[in-house]
């Protein structure tokens, strides 16, 4: 059974998930448990994304650039709001309700969880600020779990043109970054150092990854594990898909040695081995993604550019 008691500020919040398959309202159950055992201070659960808005896909299959075939669904996204954030330490605790949450069940049966961490003080000041991520979390999500111990802020309501400005700011940045750590990869693979050029092309990757939750929600992620991105950011395209299949044992051990490069380029240099191959491999994904996250930022600044016309 979930806990909540009268909203005062949200009158309109759904609190009820029946509108969801019956096992989809079980794994949630099960979700708010298990938060609830490995979080402390826990105020509030919040289902937000495509499960909370009923857009959700289970076994959608798109083709990737070589005419793969790749499956996607869509995660269970939650918010948990407490005194403090979780920091560094939400990775971990991700992982060990992913574990729990995948204890017993088969492989196909698990849907994986994005969990999101912030403090009160936080979320509030970007409710009445207006901020596009939880704005959108808190009007279009659920409440699973509340303790009445914290009351949420009025959401102001959305600046398009102000959404539009930070989003472009963010996308400069990032963007810009990620072409300059490719040059530089593309000046040590010309130097014959695969170990920096590598590493560059991680860089380029992080950053490139990032700059799509930071258009489209305004919201950023400090890690730096590519997985973690990769898995923070498909739910706002499926072209992210298409550069890293991992369908193959080839495609695994490219992603992994260039997922792996960002600590033993630095710090394992005498054991870390990556040939001419390998960047040969890995430099025309990361050409490829950043064609893509160039494509779908701009469509996204788009869109809020024809929000500020209406």
């Amino acid at each position: 059974m979930f806990y909540w008691k009268n909203l005062r500020n949200f009158v309109d919040m759904k609190t009820s998930i029946d509108f969801l398959p019956k096992f989809v309202q079980r794994d949630l159950h099960q979700l708010v448990s298990l938060i609830r055992e490995e979080i402390q201070d826990v105020g509030m659960i919040i289902l937000f994304g495509s499960y909370a808005k009923n857009t959700f896909v289970r076994h959608d299959v798109t083709e990737d650039y070589v005419g793969g075939l790749i499956e996607f669904n869509s995660d269970y996204d939650i918010l948990v709001v407490s005194k403090k954030r979780l920091g560094k330490s939400e990775s971990n605790l991700e992982t060990r309700i992913r574990d729990r949450f995948a204890e017993g069940k088969e492989e196909h049966e698990v849907t994986k969880v994005q969990l999101v961490s912030e403090s009160i003080s936080k979320l509030n000041n970007a409710l009445s600020e207006g901020r596009y991520f939880y704005v959108d979390a808190i009007t279009e999500g659920v409440m699973l779990y509340n303790t009445e111990e914290y009351q949420l802020a009025t959401p102001k309501k959305l600046n398009y043109a102000k959404i539009k400005e930070i989003a472009n700011e963010y996308y400069d940045e990032r963007f810009s970054d990620g072409v300059d750590f490719i040059k530089g990869a593309n000046f040590y693979y010309n130097d014959s150092n695969y170990q920096k050029a590598i590493f560059l092309l991680h860089q380029a990757t992080e950053n490139l990854i990032k700059a799509i939750p930071l258009v489209y929600a305004l919201y950023g992620h400090k890690e730096h594990d590519l997985e973690f991105l990769l898995d923070k950011s498909k739910c706002y395209t499926l072209e992210l898909m298409k550069v890293f299949p991992r369908d193959t044992e080839q495609g695994k051990r490219l992603f992994a040695l260039l997922r792996r490069a960002y600590l033993e380029a630095r710090y394992n240099k005498k054991n870390f081995i990556v040939t001419k191959e390998d960047v040969d491999a890995l430099t025309p994904k990361v050409e490829q993604l950043k064609q893509i996250v160039e494509k779908v930022c701009r469509e996204r600044i788009a869109y809020y550019e024809s929000q500020i016309k209406k």
